[in-house]
């Protein structure tokens, strides 16, 4: 019986609904998130920092930025030189915290993301790779980031 018990058990929870997300279908608006996921507006100098650390973002790993004092820049992603021009805030943050939702299977990490993940460590497995604030700060950061005219 206790068998049983234990297969009922096991089967329900199977079945149970996943982990809630952390964005919801009801902040998306079409391919962006509008509205920000903190109360603190994002910093840019702070963006800058997750952009380029390796414990954080690290996102010089597949991107490059114009005139950015850091070593190894990537290129498998896109140049981000100019990203502000092309992206609002709500697209960039979109495509920081979930781009699979834009572009399913796409090389892009999901950095605001705790369900569907694998090879996850089990330390780690409940947690986004960025922080709500972390994204705020790389969307302020990369909304900063035009290509200034030399004739205007």
């Amino acid at each position: 019986m206790r068998l049983v018990q234990l297969i009922g058990a096991l089967v329900l929870a199977s079945c149970t609904e996943p982990q809630s997300r952390l964005v919801t279908p009801a902040q998306i608006v079409g391919d962006a998130i509008p509205s920000p996921l903190t109360e603190t507006a994002g910093s840019v100098p702070a963006g800058l920092s997750v952009f380029t650390d390796r414990e954080t973002g690290h996102c010089v790993l597949c991107h490059q930025v114009a005139g950015l004092a850091t070593e190894f820049q990537g290129n498998v992603g896109p140049d981000l030189s100019d990203v502000a021009a092309r992206l609002s805030a709500g697209q960039i943050r979109l495509r920081i915290a979930d781009y699979q939702i834009v572009r399913p299977g796409t090389l892009m990490p999901s950095y605001y993301r705790n369900h569907d993940l694998y090879q996850v460590a089990e330390a780690f497995q409940d947690d986004p790779v960025l922080s709500a604030q972390e994204v705020e700060d790389l969307v302020a950061y990369l909304s900063s980031l035009r290509i200034e005219d030399d004739d205007g």
